[in-house]
């Protein structure tokens, strides 16, 4: 007899059937007829079993008795209808083996504990309901995300982790170096020739942790067709906000023979498959949630799940954001202005209170996007695209990507970047260059979207943010 998941078992009739499950203590209560009510959780549910053992147990004063909250036991009994309230079933143990006891200086008791306190013991947090909650939903947005690609012909890319590209040229970045960082060689000090030896460095040259697989990405779109990427990225931006994390996972879909139109109807498709699987699947976490920690997680998802997006230009926003300030009906703490990056607010107001669904928002001035986005005819704007949803704002950044060959170098040049150093990227404009687009969509965002967690440190296993790489 093999030990079954809980989640199973709870989908079981209570019908007398043998039965062993393994898992650790939540609580214990004993009575005084003369049995211990034990109840356990081995995280592929939200919702636990009760375990009825028997003072009759051979080993029920010496182990059953101490076996206190946090403990691991296995369980081999008989599967039986609950006659108590909220359970439809109850195990009635034959035996009971405590496999790790847990004292009392078990820091997870039977308590409301903040999530600030939990961060610091990250590695036991998951055993909480809320955050075996948060993880098991992140695995099955992980599988839908996956799912959604694979069903519509893209191929999975593995792009680099240590790279010498910049593809946002924000210079935010997370140097790799194999020098003994107390004596780095350093150059003679000819003209010109100043400053560290990266010549002597392992790779030979300067090189960082990805901040985007996009470039990379770029170049396998131009063989393969559709091609995505999805692992973690690195950001040296010295922000320590609950919506900012030095390393987290990014999901980066390509598309070759693509217009900007193209993937802003495939970012809508991603997110709404996404919405749908974990309703489908995930519904008793998502229901901890809405009873939890958002109570309109349930409402929102469903909404959005079946409601187009609506889409507008950056220059139709900007017109409805300062008409808002100017009638007074909404006061901004930053100003708006065209020409100016939107703020999380005006994102806000955008989806939530202009609109009431999620927002496409197209065509930004290029000064405030990158360089490898299409420039548009009036030489202003770019081909770039965001999408908005109530409470987040922007979850989703892409653009369709510039193809011409002279217009791509001379926008590099205005962003500081010399095209020399990026050849191998130019060559996808020489040999058969072709419309293509892509977008950028943050997992950890879109965690917190769909839970209604209030800080992205909470839906990381390991948070990564300034001052702190514990674990």
């Amino acid at each position: 007899m093999q030990r079954i998941l809980i989640r199973d078992v709870l989908q079981l009739p209570g019908d007398d059937r043998s039965i062993q499950v393994a898992g650790w203590v939540r609580t214990r209560r004993d009575s005084r007829g003369g049995f211990s009510f034990l109840e356990i959780n081995d995280g592929s549910t939200i919702k636990n079993i009760q375990i009825v053992a028997e003072a009759t147990l051979a080993n029920y004063e010496s182990e059953i008795l101490t076996a206190t909250t946090g403990a691991s036991v296995f369980v081999s009994g008989t599967l039986k209808a609950s006659p108590g309230k909220g359970q439809s079933v109850e195990i009635h143990a034959g035996s009971v083996t405590v496999l790790g006891g847990a004292d009392a200086s078990f820091p997870i008791q039977k308590k409301r504990h903040s999530f600030e306190y939990l961060r610091e013991i990250a590695h036991l947090r998951p055993r909480t309901n809320t955050f075996g909650a948060v993880f098991r939903l992140r695995n099955a947005i992980s599988f839908a995300i996956h799912k959604f690609f694979q069903e519509n012909g893209f191929y999975y890319i593995h792009t680099p982790i240590i790279t010498g590209n910049d593809a946002e040229g924000a210079g935010q970045l997370f140097h790799v170096t194999n020098f003994d960082l107390d004596q780095v060689p350093k150059r003679d000090q000819e003209p010109g020739r100043g400053g560290v030896a990266f010549e002597k460095d392992f790779f030979g040259a300067p090189v960082h942790l990805t901040v985007s697989g996009q470039l990379e990405g770029e170049a396998y779109a131009m063989s393969l067709g559709r091609i995505y990427t999805f692992g973690p990225t690195f950001r040296a931006e010295n922000s320590n906000t609950s919506r900012h994390l030095a390393e987290f996972w990014m999901v980066e879909p390509e598309m070759a023979f693509a217009t900007l139109e193209d993937d802003a109807q495939l970012a809508e498709d991603f997110l709404r498959y996404v919405f749908k699987y974990v309703l489908e699947h995930s519904r008793d976490d998502l229901e901890f949630f809405n009873q939890w920690i958002d109570k309109s997680c349930l409402a929102r998802l469903e909404s959005l799940a079946d409601s187009p997006f609506e889409r507008m230009s950056y220059t139709e926003a900007v017109t409805i954001l300062e008409q808002a300030a100017q009638t007074k009906s909404k006061k901004f703490e930053f100003p708006v202005a065209w020409g100016r990056d939107l703020q999380s607010e005006h994102e806000r107001y955008l989806c939530e209170e202009h609109v009431g669904k999620p927002v496409i928002l197209t065509d930004y001035p290029k000064e405030i996007k990158a360089f490898y986005m299409r420039l548009n005819d009036d030489d202003k704007t770019v081909r770039a695209m965001d999408v908005l949803v109530p409470g987040v704002g922007e979850i989703i950044g892409g653009s369709e990507r510039e193809d011409r060959l002279d217009v791509l170098e001379a926008r590099m040049r205005d962003h500081g970047l010399e095209p020399d150093a990026y050849q191998w990227y130019l060559d996808l404009r020489r040999y058969g260059s072709t419309p293509h687009a892509g977008f950028g969509l943050g997992l950890e965002r879109l965690v917190q979207f769909i839970s209604g967690m209030e800080n992205i440190r909470d839906v990381v296993p390991f948070p990564r943010t300034p001052g702190n790489a514990s674990f």
